[in-house]
């Protein structure tokens, strides 16, 4: 017999790192069995939406740019956190589409919602497929960005993942979610 899953209680919780950029909560928690810790630390992170955009002509737009956690610059999917107050992961995806790359859709449609580290992030990602993307503007880019568009041809994406071309966890799931979408 399967023994039930039980959440953990939270006895106390205090943001020890609250900056702008980042949140890192500590927590006090008791564990079903009672054993309680005092020490587990919590990221309060923004959720995410993040969008696969496919033109009629059959390319995926991506963006190219620096990741200064791994310091390296990737190949990922266009997308962004939703802004304080903003409610909508479709709002916040046509968003982020649009400033990155400048390309808009009007059939866009979620295919997901995932956590991409649960123990330890609070967040959420969206996912979303957006078909017909078409420029529509040029970027409109934070000052902290810099961020080269991509047009990949849709054939060349499962390539792209598997040789190694594109690495962030986030950008492969949706691709592939949206490649088996895609052949349906």
């Amino acid at each position: 017999m399967a023994q039930e899953i039980k959440p953990w209680t939270t006895l106390r919780s205090e943001l020890v790192v609250n900056h702008r950029w980042y949140q890192l909560r500590r927590d006090h928690v008791q564990l079903p069995t009672g054993q309680e810790l005092d020490d587990y630390f919590v990221s309060v992170r923004a959720n995410v939406a993040l969008v696969f955009a496919l033109t009629a002509d059959q390319h995926v737009v991506m963006v190219r740019q620096y990741k200064h956690g791994i310091g390296e610059i990737l190949i990922e999917l266009p997308g962004g956190v939703l802004d304080e107050g903003e409610t909508s992961p479709l709002a916040a995806a046509q968003r982020e589409l649009l400033e990155e790359t400048g390309y808009a859709s009007d059939d866009i449609e979620q295919l997901a919602e995932v956590s991409d580290n649960p123990t330890k992030d609070t967040n959420r990602i969206y996912f979303f497929l957006a078909r017909n993307a078409r420029l529509v503007a040029a970027q409109h880019l934070d000052e902290t960005e810099n961020i080269e568009v991509l047009k990949v041809p849709l054939a060349d994406i499962e390539h792209m993942i598997f040789s190694g071309q594109i690495k962030v966890a986030g950008s492969i799931a949706l691709c592939l979610l949206a490649l088996r979408k895609l052949r349906q």
